[in-house]
């Protein structure tokens, strides 16, 4: 495949001068998607002509040509890239007509603007010289496999990416990550889907260049030839959206499920629901041309995909999170649902603390039962980043062992270099990886998959375990007053006083005694104020006081008007109490008695005068994935690192030498 990927892109050289690199795309992808049509109707063409010369109506010939060939699609035009060229005088018009004479279901080119390129080749001589060099590959099905064409479009992206320097990991995921993925959201489902006649359904909000239905389809018709499978699709780039359809017309797959659109914007498949939802969203994308639509399904409420939270509007991936388990088909009468499986970074398990939106989100998908499993891939496997990302299985009807279950599999140590390196993916999940990792699924157990240290680590927990209390520990607050040059400079600079006139002078006037109780100095100075024809509004004398103050542990404690203790800011503090700490309930009405627990064991005996704000108390959740996993590597002996740095200043002074020498 790369060698015809190379080929095919060799064609891109013909470009140089007249068009810019970043152009070459625009010009190799139609042209290859052309070629692929060309080979796929090339054993059919007699009947295709024959079929079209016998209706007028568009609906009548796709019937008539579906019935001769069983392809989805027809042409009018009676051209192929080798006989247009028997014309090259007027080559731009004959290939214009062979474009255009593609049905309506083949709209592909106007994403790629192709006829205003054909034009644009023939102004710049190129026109000839390319068409000649995509009129030798042989991209017919007998010689390249759906699977095969899959992988060609997108080694031909990459490259195409690589030359405009843009990322092309944003619009396609290497297959090794799409068959495991696959593998693990088929996985409950793998008896079933052997069964004679089934059908599925699989859906992608963000599907690239179809990628990973490619993948779905092949799995499941490895397990049953016969099975039927619909795939659906929504794609907000025109070229990915292109080659997808291209994709899926060529399979014979309902191109009417392949859409064009911004998926958070707008679901254009709003109302229904599949078994299979896959997706790799682009990692840290903004979702600000979508925010109005977002917030406003959010403030929907139940009804829509983000009622649970919003992650920062720098960030759209857990919404597609959110999106694809609203995208699962419910739960039927026979215990049956959806599964779904989606590729993000680390982020997701952790960002945002209690009570945000991000937390909010994993606490729906925990509190619904929603995680299955998570999975952690080795670096380096996406074309675009080297950072860790990890596999999320979604199951809205677990089988009856894994639920109130989420299984944690460690795969990072797994993974085989590759030869050479394309952009920054330089590692890639092998067959018998996969099947690794695979068996760590199945298993449900903490045992590696075949008892080997460097293979995948798997652990099972309780969804609760990942919720905890975020409790505010305040501790009171206790000030000593005085007024000194030092503490009226921060008069001077209080924006709320420094609008008092004469105050400053006033208070120099007062003295400089020590004052431990708030309130006898309030009074006091009040009365020196009022003396001095000196008032102050309430926010004022907040100011003042916290300008003259400073924290002192053995001053008396500050308190409201009711005599309660008020808090010192400055001291505030979060503990974090896991739920089920110390063998209490894992439950929300375990509260009360585990949170206080804890501060009785943990917070006061080294603060006594400490208590907790209850009012403040939230409930978060998150996945610490690395630190479930975290192995301690000890230190090197200090013997060891003494001879290497003695090894070091040796080498050091042999230089020196060398240098006076």
């Amino acid at each position: 495949m790369s060698q015809l990927s190379s080929f095919v892109w060799s064609i891109a050289d013909l470009l140089r001068g007249p068009f810019k690199p970043h152009q070459y795309g625009t010009v190799v992808l139609p042209f290859t998607i052309l070629r692929r049509l060309e080979g796929v109707m090339a054993p059919h063409r007699e009947a295709m002509v024959t079929a079209v010369a016998k209706a007028d109506d568009a609906t009548m010939r796709r019937a008539l040509v579906r019935r001769a060939t069983g392809l989805p699609f027809y042409t009018t035009s009676s051209y192929t890239l080798a006989t247009a060229l028997e014309d090259p005088d007027n080559l731009a018009a004959n290939l214009v007509d062979y474009v255009n004479g593609f049905s309506a279901e083949v709209d592909v080119f106007k994403h790629f603007d192709f006829e205003a390129r054909i034009h644009q080749l023939d102004a710049a001589d190129r026109l000839i010289p390319v068409t000649q060099g995509f009129a030798r590959v042989d991209l017919s099905t007998d010689h390249v496999s759906n699977a095969g064409m899959g992988d060609l479009f997108e080694h031909l992206i990459f490259k195409d990416f690589e030359a405009s320097n843009a990322e092309a990991g944003d619009f396609y995921t290497p297959r090794d990550a799409i068959r495991l993925l696959v593998d693990l959201v088929f996985a409950e489902d793998t008896s079933a889907l052997a069964a004679p006649g089934i059908t599925r359904s699989v859906y992608d909000p963000a599907a690239g260049t179809g990628g990973m239905l490619s993948v779905a389809e092949e799995h499941l018709h490895e397990l049953n030839p016969k099975a039927n499978l619909a795939l659906f699709a929504q794609e907000i780039n025109p070229a990915s959206y292109a080659i997808a359809k291209s994709d899926m017309l060529i399979k014979g797959q309902n191109i009417e499920n392949v859409r064009l659109g911004d998926t958070l914007a707008e679901d254009l498949f709003d109302g229904e629901t599949f078994d299979f939802a896959l997706s790799n969203p682009p990692y840290g994308v903004d979702w600000k041309a979508a925010e109005k639509a977002v917030r406003a399904e959010h403030v929907r409420g139940t009804g829509g995909r983000f009622a649970p939270g919003l992650p920062s509007v720098g960030d759209g991936s857990m919404l597609f999170l959110l999106h694809l388990v609203a995208k699962m088909r419910p739960v039927d009468a026979r215990g049956n649902g959806g599964r779904g499986g989606i590729v993000l970074n680390g982020s997701p398990l952790f960002n945002g603390g209690a009570g945000s939106g991000p937390s909010e989100i994993r606490g729906h998908l925990l509190e619904h039962d929603l995680v299955d499993a998570i999975v952690a891939l080795p670096n380096d496997m996406f074309y675009n980043t080297g950072i860790a990302t990890y596999l999320w299985i979604l199951d809205n009807s677990k089988q009856p062992e894994r639920r109130r279950k989420v299984q944690l599999i460690d795969a990072t140590k797994l993974g085989t270099k590759m030869r050479k390196s394309l952009g920054s993916k330089r590692v890639e999940i092998s067959t018998a990886d996969r099947g690794r990792i695979v068996q760590a699924y199945d298993r449900f157990d903490g045992v590696a998959a075949d008892g080997d240290a460097s293979g995948p680590r798997s652990k099972v927990f309780d969804t609760l375990d990942f919720a905890y209390w975020s409790v505010t520990v305040e501790r009171p607050l206790r000030l000593n007053f005085q007024v000194t040059p030092e503490r009226l400079e921060n008069v001077m600079a209080s924006k709320p006083l420094s609008k008092v006139e004469g105050l400053v002078g006033v208070l120099s006037a007062f003295g400089d005694e020590l004052y431990l109780n708030r309130d006898e100095f309030m009074g006091r100075l009040g009365t020196h104020l009022g003396a001095h024809r000196v008032g102050l509004t309430t926010p004022q004398r907040k100011a003042l006081w916290q300008a003259l103050g400073e924290r002192d542990e053995t001053a008396d404690t500050c308190t409201d008007s009711k005599g309660r203790p008020e808090p010192d800011t400055g001291l505030r503090d979060t503990e974090i109490v896991p739920f089920g700490w110390s063998d209490h309930p894992k439950a929300d009405d375990a509260e009360r008695d585990t949170i206080q627990a804890y501060f009785d064991a943990e917070v006061a005996p080294h603060v006594p005068d400490a208590w907790i704000d209850w009012t403040k108390t939230r409930v978060g959740y998150e996945i610490p994935f690395t630190r479930h996993f975290y192995e301690y590597v000890p230190p090197r002996p200090l013997a060891e690192i003494d001879a290497d740095l003695e090894a070091s200043v040796s080498r050091i002074l042999d230089l020196l030498r060398e240098v006076e020498a």
